[in-house]
Formats: C-alpha cells, structure tokens, sequence
C-alpha cells in the first residue's frame, strides 16, 4: 500500500510546488506592473509639475547675441523667475527677458535642441516668437530721445536722463537716426513675398533715402541673399498696430532736428547696453507689455562665471 501511495503523494507534491510557482510568477508579475504603473505615474506628475513651474515661476534662456555685453555675454543660459513682474510692472532700468512681437528667423537659427523644446511652452500668441533680453529704457506715456552728452549720447526719458541708464552710452541708431524707419518696415514686409517687388523696393529707397537707410531695413528684414533670414515685420503690423489702430507717424516727430519717440499704451521700449551690436526698439519698435516674461537674476552657465546678474534697483526696493 505504501508503494502505490508514494506516487500519489509525488504528484501532490510537484501539483504544489507548480502552483506556488505559478502563484510567485503572478506575484511579480503584480508588482513589475504596479512598479512600472506607479513610475509611469510619477513621471506625468513630474511632467505637470514641471510645467506648471515652466509657464509661471521661472525657465532659462539662451543668449545667442552681444547686445547686452558686458553684462550678459554671448552663450550665457539665464535663470529667469516670471513671479516679480507678475506682481509688479519692470521699472525703467531693469533688464527684462521678453517674447519678441514677431518670429525672428535668424535667432531661430540659433537656438539648441532643449530651447526649441522648452518653446513648445510658448503662449500662442507668441508662437514662432523668440527670446530676447534688454533693458527697460521707456514705459507707456514715456518721451525718449537721444542727445549728446559730452561726446557720447544718452537716452533723455521725459526730459532727463533715468538715473540707472545714466552710465550707459548709446549708438545714435534706428529710429532716432532714421525717423521713417518703421514706416519703411511696414512698406517693405507688405511686399518681402515677392522678391521682385521687394528687390524693388529696396532699389528705389536706397535711391531716394540713401544706401545706409536701404541697408539698414534689408538688415532687419532679410528674405533675400544675401541676407536669407530676418523678422517678419508684417506680424507686428497685423498684430498689434491695425487692431490698436497705432499710426507710427502720431507716436514719432522731429523737432529741431532732435529725434522724440512716445510709446504708446500698452507697450514699452527696450535697448541694450551694448547699443553698436543691439538689435532692439531702435530698430523693430514698440513691445507689448503681454510680451514680458520675466527678471533674468542668475548666469547658470558657463559655470566660470556663475552668479547674479542684477539686483532689485534701489528704487524698487525702496517702495
């Protein structure tokens, strides 16, 4: 009897043993699904989280130009917190980081792989828009012009000169050169499609206004060789003026032989420090308070020269 129950008692066995297999099996099984169901899970939530933190306290930038040399160089990355201009408009002086008013096609060029990614970020009104940082030189209501002081020209805002741009010598430039400059861009980017006519035109201006003038809104606009790429002006026409009904001639006049800007509602006026190799309200115009993203407060690379890029200016800090 012992002998016939032994197989018996075998087979038990070995149904038992597969059975606690099977069940270990479909336990780790349950858990590497619940590991890679909870990590998936964390991963969104870090995702979101890092949004949210991307579209309202801060993100990065790259500078891909000299215009604010020597404070922010050439292929600085900024950390710029979007919390203090949220709470409080940028006083004149501060360096801010904007949405330019329309795509900038040569800085498009320049960006890496992270920026265009983080750019998907971007509001929609600013789609194709890139990054530019400068100084606040003129707010809403504000009367600028540029006038030599003991050889070298400063910006006069309302009649005088801000005590925080006044260590700042600037290029006699754009606009305040050129006081039909604006009007050109817009003639010019309403016929940039057809290059003939855009070749055109630019033939005649630099006829009739000079060739530093022709050069100067070629340089701006670009769309031919062999300048392929520059900004699309006729968005800042289509955008911002028609809707706002903003005629640049009300906003633009001479007096004396002296150059006034007056910003009109809702926008501002920013310059570099770097005013030679500045592309800024000199040459594209007014930016819309809608544009400002945020107070660039820290270079996090090149490591060298990590640190603070500006404080809080007296005058704010005082309020």
């Amino acid at each position: 009897m012992a002998s016939k129950n032994q197989p018996n008692k075998q087979i038990q066995s070995n149904q038992k043993q597969s059975k606690v297999q099977k069940s270990t099996k479909a336990t780790k099984t349950s858990k590497g699904k619940s590991l890679l169901r909870e990590t998936i899970i964390t991963l969104i939530y870090a995702f979101v989280a890092a949004t949210i933190i991307r579209l309202y306290v801060f993100e990065t930038m790259l500078v891909p130009t000299p215009s604010m040399v020597p404070t922010i160089n050439v292929g600085d990355r900024l950390f710029v917190e979007k919390i203090t201009y949220s709470a409080r408009e940028p006083q004149i002086g501060e360096i801010v980081v904007f949405y330019t008013p329309f795509p900038d096609e040569r800085a498009q060029q320049m960006l890496r792989a992270f920026d265009k990614f983080m750019d998907m970020f971007t509001p929609s009104q600013f789609k194709g828009s890139v990054k530019y940082v400068k100084r606040l030189v003129g707010k809403e209501g504000d009367v600028l012009t540029l006038k030599q002081v003991d050889g070298n020209y400063k910006l006069f805002v309302n009649g005088v000169i801000p005590e925080h741009l006044a260590s700042i010598n600037y290029e006699l430039g754009g606009i305040f050169k050129y006081p039909k400059l604006w009007e050109y861009l817009v003639e010019a980017s309403t016929l940039k499609s057809d290059k003939e006519k855009y070749r055109a035109y630019l033939f005649t201006l630099a006829q009739t206004e000079g060739n530093e003038l022709a050069n100067t809104v070629f340089s701006i606009l670009g769309g031919l060789d062999p300048v392929p790429y520059g900004i699309d002006y006729s968005v800042v026409v289509e955008k911002y003026l028609k809707p706002q009904n903003i005629d640049i001639s009300d906003y633009v006049w001479t007096e004396n032989g002296q150059v006034y800007i007056k910003v009109p509602k809702g926008f501002c006026f920013f310059m570099g420090d770097n005013s030679v190799e500045s592309l800024d309200s000199r040459y594209f115009g007014f930016v819309p308070k809608s544009g400002i993203i945020g107070r660039p407060i820290l270079r996090i690379w090149p490591f060298a020269d990590f640190g603070p890029i500006q404080p809080l200016l007296k005058s704010v800090t005082a309020q």
